[in-house]
C-alpha cells in the first residue's frame, strides 16, 4: 500500500514507521477474518483493514473525524491480526500512530468519556492508590454491578490453594537470581500470583527479587493515548531495574502477559532516545514471561512435581501472549510433561473481551465477547471434566471469572504441586 505522506508528517518518527507498516499491507482481508469486533459488528471500518485505510487517510493529510477516533478505539489491540496476516504487518505499533493522531487532531472527548479515562491511567497505575480503592471496593462489592464485581476479589489474601498464603514468598538467597515485575494492579487483587512465581522458582533454586523504585510497565498509559506518560513509566522502570542488571541477573519475568508484551517493546519504543536506547534494548532482551522460563527448568521441575497423571485444566491463552509475544505451545507443552492434561477450547485464538481497559472504555463488545468464549470454555470444560480454567494474564482472569467455573493463573497450579508431596 503506497503512502504520500502529508507535510507535517514526512521526516517524523511516527511518519516515518506508518509508512514503512503501511507499505506492507496488499488488502488481502484475511486479518478480517479472524478480528473480534469485525466478527461481531459487520463493519468493514471495524477490522483491522477498515482501520489500516483510516490511518491511511491520516498519514496521508485527511483530518480524521468523531467517528475515526470511535473505529479505531473500538479495536481490542489483540493483534490477532498479525498472527493471520500473510504480509507481516505490524498492526499493533500501527493503531497506536493512529489513535493518537485522531485524539491530537478530534474535538475533545465528551466530560465522561474523560473523566473515565483519566481515573483508568492514574488510579490503576498506582499501587497505593489502587490498592485503597480495591479495599473499599470490597467492603462495597455486593451492592456494585456484576461487571464491577468480577474485578474485585472477594479477600485478598483469598488463594485458590486454602492452604496458601498469597503473600508468603521464600526468603532463600541463592547463585541464580531473576528480576520480577510484580505491576499495578496484580498484588492488589491476586497476590498469589506473584508470591507463587516466587515459590516455584525458589523450589528449582533460582531467587526472585524485585526492585521498590519500580512502577507501572505503560502499556495502561500508552494505548489510552498517552503515549508520553507510557514512555516515563518505561524509564522509571529502567531506572529501577538497571543495578540489578548491572549485577547479572538472568531474566525479568513476567507473569501477566500484557505487561510482558509491553516491556519486551522498551527497545523500540525508546530506540530514538540516546539516554535509554541501549539500556532499553538491553531490558527488552532480559525480558521473559514465566513461561519462557520454566520449560528451561522442566528436568528441575518433574523432580519435585513427577510426570504422574493429574486433574485436567482448560487453558486461555491471552492474546498478549500468542499474539503479542507469538509464544504458542509452551503453557501446554509444561504442563502436559508434569501430568497435566490441558485442552483449548473453540475459538482460543480469540480475546475473550478484556483487553486492557477495554472492559470499562467499550463494556457492550467486552461483554459480548466475554460470553462468548465463557461459553466456549464451560464446554471444553464439560467434555474435558476439567473443574479450572487457566490463563496467563491478570485482565482476562479477572474479567472471566464466573458463579461456575475458577479462573486461575496457571503458576498457581504448578505451585500447589510442588507444595504437597509428590506421589512414589
Amino acid at each position: 500500500m503506497q503512502t504520500q505522506l502529508a507535510p507535517q508528517f514526512i521526516n517524523t518518527p511516527e511518519g516515518v514507521e506508518a509508512a514503512r507498516i503501511l507499505g506492507k499491507c496488499v488488502h488481502c482481508g484475511f486479518c478480517t477474518a479472524t478480528c473480534p469486533t469485525y466478527q461481531l459488528l459487520g463493519d468493514e471500518l471495524d477490522g483491522p483493514r477498515g482501520r489500516i485505510y483510516l490511518i491511511k487517510q491520516m498519514a496521508e493529510g485527511q483530518k480524521p473525524t468523531e467517528k475515526t477516533r470511535l473505529h479505531l478505539d473500538r479495536c481490542l489491540t489483540c493483534r490477532n491480526c498479525e498472527s493471520t496476516c500473510p504480509s507481516g504487518v505490524q498492526y499493533g505499533k500501527l493503531i497506536d500512530i493512529g489513535r493518537q493522531w485522531a485524539e491530537e487532531n478530534t474535538p475533545e472527548r465528551p466530560l465522561g468519556q474523560r473523566l473515565t479515562r483519566w481515573a483508568l491511567k492514574e488510579g490503576l497505575t498506582k499501587p497505593a492508590l489502587f490498592n485503597s480503592a480495591m479495599a473499599l471496593g470490597r467492603l462495597v462489592r455486593p451492592l456494585m454491578p456484576s461487571g464491577i464485581q468480577r474485578k474485585i476479589p472477594k479477600h485478598k489474601n483469598k488463594a485458590h490453594a486454602p492452604s496458601t498464603n498469597p503473600h508468603a514468598r521464600p526468603s532463600n538467597a541463592h547463585a541464580r537470581k531473576m528480576l520480577i515485575l510484580e505491576g499495578c494492579v496484580q498484588p492488589g487483587m491476586l497476590p498469589n500470583i506473584n508470591s507463587a512465581t516466587a515459590r516455584v522458582l525458589d523450589a528449582l533454586k533460582v531467587q526472585l527479587v524485585s526492585a521498590p523504585n519500580a512502577t507501572c510497565c505503560g502499556a495502561l498509559r500508552f494505548h489510552l493515548n498517552h503515549q508520553a506518560g507510557g514512555l516515563d513509566n518505561a524509564k522509571q522502570n529502567i531506572d529501577a531495574w538497571w543495578p540489578l542488571v548491572e549485577q547479572g541477573v538472568e531474566a525479568i519475568v513476567m507473569t501477566a502477559s500484557g505487561c510482558g508484551v509491553m516491556v519486551k517493546d522498551y527497545g523500540h519504543l525508546l530506540a530514538g532516545d540516546p539516554q535509554y536506547a541501549s539500556k532499553a534494548k538491553k531490558i527488552s532482551e532480559l525480558t521473559k514471561d514465566i513461561a519462557e522460563i520454566l520449560p528451561d527448568l522442566q528436568t528441575e521441575l518433574l523432580e519435585l512435581i513427577g510426570s504422574d497423571p493429574k486433574p485436567g485444566v482448560v487453558y486461555h491463552p491471552p492474546c498478549t501472549l500468542q499474539h503479542g509475544q507469538q509464544i504458542r505451545g509452551k503453557v501446554e507443552g509444561l504442563l502436559t510433561s508434569i501430568g497435566i492434561g490441558v485442552r483449548l477450547c473453540t475459538d482460543s485464538h480469540l480475546c475473550c473481551g478484556s483487553a486492557g481497559t477495554y472492559s470499562v472504555t467499550q463494556p457492550e463488545l467486552s461483554e459480548q465477547l466475554r460470553k462468548n468464549k465463557l461459553a466456549h470454555l464451560h464446554t471444553a470444560c464439560e467434555e474435558f471434566d476439567a473443574d479450572v480454567i487457566v490463563s496467563g494474564n491478570i485482565g482476562c482472569i479477572t474479567h472471566l471469572q464466573s458463579d461456575d467455573k475458577p479462573v486461575m493463573h496457571w503458576i498457581e497450579i504448578v505451585d500447589q504441586l510442588i507444595s504437597q508431596p509428590k506421589a512414589r
